[in-house]
């Protein structure tokens, strides 16, 4: 090897280093706060996800959403948000309503369409989250 190619290659290392240290902004081409609001909704969503197995999680994953709402106002992620509180909080209610009612044989029914429409609003929201999408989208 000639001490040409020992610079190139240098070069190459410093260029390659210096990509490194640029902002994450350049990334995916989010913004730090798209970025952010980003993983933060998927924290939320996959806690929630978890929640239809073990409760607890449904509610670290709805108290997340409510609390890094702010964080993530004027993303584009920030419908997300919304949509994670109110599957929260509906999901609480038509849970509640299905227990309630279980002994007079409607409670069933609402669990199960309760379920559905969790799983679904879920799913819909990851699947835009994953593509960079907004919630509405």
């Amino acid at each position: 090897m000639s001490e040409a190619d020992f610079s190139d290659a240098g070069a190459e290392v410093a260029e390659s280093a210096a990509q490194e240290d640029a902002p994450s902004q350049f990334v995916a081409g989010l913004s730090d706060l798209d970025a952010q609001a980003k993983s933060n909704a998927l924290v939320a969503y996959v806690l929630m996800a978890l929640g239809l197995f073990t409760v607890i999680t449904w509610f670290a994953g709805g108290i997340w959403a409510i609390v890094k709402k702010s964080d993530a106002r004027g993303s584009r992620f920030e419908d997300h948000y919304s949509n994670i509180i109110s599957t929260f909080w509906w999901g609480i209610f038509w849970t509640t309503v299905g227990v309630l009612t279980l002994a007079f044989f409607v409670g069933l029914p609402i669990l199960i369409i309760a379920g559905i429409w969790v799983i679904y609003r879920l799913v819909k929201g990851l699947a835009n989250l994953t593509s960079d999408r907004s919630y509405s989208a």
